[in-house]
């Protein structure tokens, strides 16, 4: 066993142990909608550290990157991106006990990798297969861990306990990693940096808003982070997704319309 493989499984099992905090956390959320977020102030200082890397690195090349380089071949580096991440994806299906999404997967996979030229494009897309969107964070959810803490990553950004697990671990799931000659060795990695860019520099605007121009980025950022993520896992439970629109302000009886002084982007969850 090399050093590279033994240092990811030291990394994979160092993860997984933190799983037993989601599985079952008595501090947790107990109510749709709500944060558990008790390590705020470490958050908040990865989050300022964030902001310092994204003003004076991520953001400026992503605006360069989107600008000189066409749109079409931004879209075609997203779509090589997302394209080389489908066979990890399909192990996620696979863990979740979804054959008929593991072989969606496989066979986007394969037709975007031949016909659509080394994944360049998505004609799979085009042939209306339907489309594939899952990690490891979705993986643990459906084996019932609960998604802990929140939390913000140094680089990535917003995310869980449980998801933080499912960043690291979708890492090194891709089977592509373990191919003999390891050509593709961190590539995924790279092709993601990429994918992000293009998406940081086309959405320039929209992010600028809330991380510069909020009255609090990092609870906003928390916000939309949770309501989303928690969406994309409750999309296929009916009563899981009624609840998220729950009115956040019934138990306090404040009333965003009537109140002109609530702050807009103030979290309606925050403890």
């Amino acid at each position: 066993m090399t050093r590279s493989i033994r240092l990811k499984h030291m990394i994979f099992l160092s993860f997984m142990t933190v799983l037993s905090a989601c599985a079952s956390n008595p501090d947790g959320p107990t109510r749709q909608g709500s944060v558990f977020d008790p390590y705020e102030n470490t958050n908040r200082s990865i989050h300022k550290f964030n902001l310092g890397v994204d003003r004076f690195l991520f953001r400026p090349a992503s605006k360069g990157y989107v600008k000189i380089v066409p749109d079409p071949m931004v879209t075609s580096f997203n779509h090589f991106a997302e394209n080389i991440s489908l066979p990890g994806q399909a192990v996620d299906y696979l863990l979740q006990g979804n054959p008929k999404q593991m072989g969606n997967a496989l066979l986007r996979f394969v037709i975007n990798m031949t016909v659509g030229g080394i994944g360049l494009s998505d004609p799979a897309s085009e042939l209306n297969l339907p489309p594939v969107d899952t990690d490891f964070g979705e993986t643990l959810h459906v084996w019932g861990f609960g998604e802990g803490a929140y939390v913000e990553l140094p680089f990535y950004g917003p995310s869980t306990t449980r998801d933080a697990v499912g960043v690291v671990v979708n890492l090194f799931s891709n089977p592509i990693n373990f191919t003999p000659t390891r050509p593709a060795d961190n590539l995924g990695v790279y092709a993601e940096v990429v994918r992000r860019m293009g998406d940081r520099g086309r959405y320039s605007d929209t992010v600028d808003s809330i991380l510069y121009e909020s009255a609090d980025s990092y609870a906003q950022a928390r916000l939309i982070y949770l309501q989303n993520r928690r969406f994309e896992l409750t999309r296929d439970d009916e009563d899981a997704y009624l609840g998220l629109y729950t009115d956040p302000y019934a138990e306090t009886g404040t009333d965003p319309v009537r109140d002109p002084y609530l702050d807009p982007y103030e979290d309606p969850y925050a403890e």
